[in-house]
């Protein structure tokens, strides 16, 4: 799979977390575990900071949110209360 099939596949899949009903997050990320990676979550931020020039604030703090779940499950967010 190409950088550019992969890219559309993370786009894809933030569309439907966007779209999806409050809550209903972790079932759309189960149907596609082999996309939840660093690179969806590099993604994320990127189209969060696109929503915030837009002035799509709402959708920017869902996306980083989200993003910073899967980087705390992928152990790419730093835990700093454990680091005391």
């Amino acid at each position: 799979m190409s950088t550019e099939q992969r890219q559309a596949l993370y786009f894809n899949l933030i569309d439907k977390l966007i779209a999806c009903p409050n809550g209903q997050e972790p079932e759309i990320l189960e149907q596609e575990p082999e996309l939840i990676d660093a690179g969806l979550v590099n993604t994320m931020v990127q189209v969060a900071t696109i929503f915030v020039h837009e002035g799509n604030n709402d959708g920017a703090q869902f996306l980083i949110h989200v993003a910073r779940e899967l980087s705390k499950q992928l152990g790419l967010y730093p835990n700093i209360s454990n680091q005391e």
